[in-house]
Order: structure tokens, then sequence, then C-alpha cells
């Protein structure tokens, strides 16, 4: 029989609209055009699904790139705010030293904690299962 594992989607969507709404307002002068072009095509093809089992990024040229990562690949959690700290970026380093970018992230503190809670709780069970496995042995 098989096993069904839970799987609780804690955000799902796209990139913060505030980062449109400024971006599109640079736009207007003639050095602002590639950021409001870069944050039209974010609003239209970028997305975000963090789920209490994995992290996926849909994007790129019409959504055709996407990316998953497991949270016991992820080591480290890097963010930095943008918008007056209304949204911000973050940068997932995996434990194979490649990095995972996720761009104009609304609520991208709560999302911050949800991710380390996540990875500190894998490693804490992996601990506590390299324990079980050691036995007798010293």
């Amino acid at each position: 029989m098989p096993t069904s594992i839970q799987e609780d989607t804690f955000y799902e969507g796209g990139p913060a609209v505030g980062d449109l709404i400024l971006n599109l307002l640079l736009g207007l002068t003639l050095i602002g055009l590639p950021f409001a072009v870069g944050a039209i095509v974010r609003a239209i093809w970028l997305r975000f699904n963090i789920t209490s089992r994995r992290i996926s990024v849909t994007g790129g040229w019409m959504g055709r790139d996407r990316s998953q990562v497991v949270y016991s690949q992820v080591r480290e959690v890097r963010t930095v705010s943008r918008g007056f700290g209304a949204w911000g970026d973050m940068v997932l380093v995996l434990t194979d030293g490649s990095r995972l970018e996720l761009r104009s992230v609304p609520r991208f503190r709560e999302l911050q904690a949800f991710i380390e809670e996540r990875i500190s709780a894998r490693r804490a069970s992996s601990a506590s299962k390299d324990v079980e496995n050691k036995g007798f042995a010293a």
C-alpha cells in the first residue's frame, strides 16, 4: 500500500506588485527602461511555490525554466530587502555550492523564517538518524 505524504503550500504566487509599479515608474526615463522590461517579464512569467517539502521556481522566457529544491539540499538562505522592506531578493545556497535566486519575493522575511525552520528540522532529523545508525560503535 503506497503511503501518502502531506505537502502543505505556504506560499504560491508571483513577484511583488510593488516591484512592478516602481520599475514602471522608473521606466518613464530612458535609463530605467531595461529595469521596467525586466519587471514586466518577472510579473508575467515568474512564479514561486514554497511548500512544506520543497521550493519550486518557474520563470524565464515564457515560463519555460523550472527549478525545484528540497530542503535537505539547502545549506544557507541569504536575503536582501528591496522596496523599503516591502519585498526582497533571496538566494538559496545549496549543498553542492550552486545558488538558486528568487527575485522580488513578497513577504520575504516570513518566507526566510519558514525555510530556515524547515532546514533546521531536516538537519535535526538527519542528526538523530546518524545517532541511531551508530549503535555501539564509538
